[in-house]
């Protein structure tokens, strides 16, 4: 897939994060979609970074932490705790599921909505 392709996949997925999110944390399924959201637009971020990072300057980044630390070193993301945070959560979130840890990673996704946002408008 191509760059521009795969961004506008992010943006779209970012769009879609918002939307679960103005939900609200009331109703567990708001909860469980915003945390999905959150999962693939994390994934299309680290995509679109990897794309545009050999498109722009020839850099192959083939993982996720390679792609945020590239990016960063590039100065395409200027946070890179935040970028490192989201991808701890999305590990957490995608291969373990408890009421409690879901309920944490919610918390902090307004925080992360906004950096993938920021991405989103940047590329």
């Amino acid at each position: 897939m191509n760059a521009a392709l795969r961004i506008e996949e992010f943006r779209r997925a970012v769009s879609r994060l918002n939307e679960a999110l103005a939900e609200g944390e009331a109703n567990p399924l708001s909860v469980d979609a915003s945390i999905q959201r959150f999962e693939f637009s994390f994934e299309l971020a680290w995509k679109s970074l990897s794309e545009v990072l050999m498109r722009d300057h020839g850099i192959r980044a083939a993982s996720p932490k390679s792609a945020l630390q590239q990016a960063y070193q590039q100065q395409i993301i200027n946070d890179e705790p935040i970028w490192l945070d989201m991808l701890r959560d999305r590990n957490l979130s995608t291969h373990t599921y408890r009421e409690a840890l879901a309920r944490e990673i919610h918390s902090r996704l307004p925080r992360y909505a906004e950096a993938l946002g920021a991405l989103a408008r940047r590329l």
